[in-house]
C-alpha cells in the first residue's frame, strides 16, 4: 500500500491530514503552498507522483475561495505530473448551501464547483456530509459520501443521555435526525421555522414532545449559530430539561462561539473537519471529534478498490 498512494495537503486543514496520515501509518506528501505578493497561489510538489494514486486533503473552508483555488492548482499540479489518479477530499464542501435556484437570477454554486474540480482533472471526490445529498448528482466523476454519524453515535451512546428526544432543526434535516433518533433509541421531534432571510431563521413550532425530556439538535452545519440558539430556547421554553446540540462542520462565522457560550445549550459537539478558531478552541461548550479514521479508512478502501458502504450509516 505504500509505494503506490500519497496523500498530500493544503493549508486548509494540515492537522485532520497528519491525523489521516498518521491513522494510515503514511507520510505526508512533500510540497510546497505558497503566495506570490498580490495574493495568487503557488503550489509545487517536491516529490515523484508519476503513475500514483493520489488523495489530496483539502476543506473548503474559510476563506472559502482562497482554499478552493488552492484544491484546484493542486489537483492541476497532479494532473500534469501525471498522477495515475487523483483523488479530492473534501470533508467539508463549501458553497454547498447554494443548491438550487431558490430566487431569481442566482447561481448554482454547488454545481459549478462540481464542474470545476472534474475540469481541474479530479478522478473522484470524497466529502462527508453534504448539504443535501443530491449534491452528488451535480458530479461528472465517482464520490464517495460519508457521513460523521457513527463518530458522533458512538460519543453520545457513551453520554447515556435520559429521555432522549433527537430534534431536527428543519423539515429538511428530518432524515438525519431520525437515523440518529433509531440509532440512540429516541424520541424524534422536527422544528418547522421559516427563514426570514440568509442566516436569519424563526422559530413557528415544534412537531414532537420534548417537555421534560433531554434534547438533541442534530445538524450538518452551524454557520453564525443563530437558527442553532434559536431553536435550544423554543426547546427550552416547552420544557426540555436539557438541550445538546451536535454537527459535522463547525463554520463558527461572525458572532456565533459567542452565542453558543451564552446560550442555554449544555454541549456542541462538532467534528475536526474544519479547524476551529481560536475562539472556538477556547470555549468551555464545544466539543471536537475526530473524524480522521472514518476518512483514513475511506481513502484505504478506495485505494484498494474495496466496499466503502461499511462506513455508511
Amino acid at each position: 500500500m505504500h509505494d503506490d498512494i500519497k496523500i498530500f495537503t493544503g493549508n486548509a486543514n494540515r492537522p485532520l491530514a497528519e491525523e489521516i496520515c498518521h491513522s494510515l501509518k503514511l507520510p505526508l506528501g512533500h510540497s510546497s503552498v505558497s503566495r506570490f505578493s498580490d495574493g495568487e497561489v503557488y503550489f509545487q510538489i517536491l516529490e515523484n507522483v508519476r503513475g500514483k494514486d493520489v488523495f489530496v486533503i483539502q476543506p473548503t473552508c474559510r476563506p472559502v475561495d482562497t482554499t478552493l483555488v488552492e484544491l484546484l492548482l493542486m489537483i492541476d499540479a497532479f494532473k500534469r505530473a501525471s498522477a495515475r489518479r487523483i483523488t479530492a477530499v473534501l470533508p467539508y464542501f463549501g458553497y454547498a448551501r447554494q443548491d438550487r435556484k431558490d430566487k431569481p437570477r442566482v447561481p448554482i454554486s454547488a454545481k459549478l464547483v462540481a464542474d470545476v474540480l472534474s475540469t481541474a482533472g479530479a478522478s473522484r471526490a470524497l466529502t462527508m456530509d453534504l448539504h443535501v445529498p443530491q449534491i452528488q448528482g451535480f458530479f461528472d466523476i465517482p464520490v464517495d459520501h460519508l457521513f460523521a454519524a457513527p463518530v458522533m453515535i458512538d460519543y453520545f451512546q457513551k453520554l447515556s443521555l435520559p429521555d432522549l428526544t433527537v430534534v431536527s432543526p428543519d423539515a429538511g434535516g428530518t432524515e438525519r435526525a431520525r437515523a440518529y433518533a433509531k440509532k440512540l433509541n429516541a424520541n424524534l421531534a422536527i422544528i418547522d421555522k421559516r427563514r426570514v432571510e440568509a442566516n436569519v431563521a424563526e422559530v413557528v413550532h415544534i412537531v414532537g414532545e420534548v417537555e421534560g425530556r433531554t434534547t438533541l439538535i442534530v445538524d450538518d452545519i452551524v454557520d453564525t449559530a443563530g437558527t442553532l440558539i434559536k431553536s435550544a430556547e423554543a426547546i427550552m421554553q416547552q420544557g426540555a430539561k436539557k438541550v445538546y446540540a451536535c454537527c459535522t462542520h463547525p463554520v463558527l462565522s461572525g458572532p456565533a462561539v459567542q452565542r453558543i457560550d451564552e446560550s442555554s445549550l449544555d454541549q456542541v459537539v462538532v467534528t475536526n473537519s474544519i479547524p476551529l478558531s481560536s475562539e472556538g478552541t477556547k470555549s468551555g461548550k464545544i466539543k471536537v471529534l475526530s473524524v480522521a479514521d472514518l476518512l483514513g479508512k475511506a481513502i484505504k478502501s478506495i485505494h484498494e478498490e474495496s466496499s466503502v458502504s461499511s462506513l455508511f450509516i
